[in-house]
């Protein structure tokens, strides 16, 4: 049975079925994220000595500054190449939309990457959630967003693979597909865009 919307726009919304959903999805995210870093802002505001809590006893930044601002520029890039992807398919270039979709799974492997480092230097040298406040929350908001960021990459491998095989029989719904992924991905870049200023920077 043909579903109503599907791969067109609805008449009283302008939207897909997908994209409509996608949204409603994503205001769900920004509920989720935001509620989180509001809660950041009141601890850190009713902390008497909260810059303390942000250094290790030699007096410095337990936060590597350097491969969070390469993270950023990698998933700036990566909302980029997921932009390309999408208009590769609206001009009937699949060729080129499997390069850079590839080149957006790859980048975001390589957020993952550098996140794993940052972590494992952390662990190594005991800083840990229970260490103080802070890290309770950095480990929380960063670990939730990678989870974010792998559950995109898993989306975006199957546009790229077995899911394509929908560009044959209806170019359109794939394309459909392939935008609403992106959107996801852009939400994804954006809570990064805030997380790094107010975590790293702040």
């Amino acid at each position: 049975m043909e579903i109503p919307y599907a791969y067109t726009a609805r008449p009283d919304t302008g939207l897909t079925n997908g994209k409509l959903g996608t949204w409603l999805f994503l205001a769900s995210e920004v509920m989720l994220f935001g509620a989180l870093f509001a809660t950041y802002i009141m601890l850190r505001v009713g902390a008497p000595n909260w810059h303390a809590l942000e250094l290790n006893e030699h007096g410095e930044q337990i936060l590597n500054v350097k491969l969070a601002f390469t993270n950023t520029l990698v998933l700036i890039t990566s909302s980029v190449t997921m932009v390309m992807a999408w208009a590769s398919l609206m001009r009937n270039r699949f060729g080129t939309f499997r390069a850079y979709m590839g080149a957006t799974v790859l980048l975001g492997g390589v957020f993952m990457v550098i996140k794993y480092f940052e972590y494992s230097a952390k662990f190594h040298h005991g800083l840990t959630p229970k260490t103080s406040t802070f890290l309770a929350i950095y480990f929380v908001m960063t670990g939730l967003h990678a989870f974010h960021v792998f559950g995109g990459m898993v989306l975006n491998a199957y546009f790229w693979g077995p899911g394509a095989k929908l560009w044959r029989t209806n170019p359109r719904w794939f394309t459909n597909r392939v935008e609403h992924a992106g959107l996801f991905w852009h939400f994804v870049d954006l809570v990064w865009i805030f997380l790094f200023p107010v975590l790293y920077l702040l």
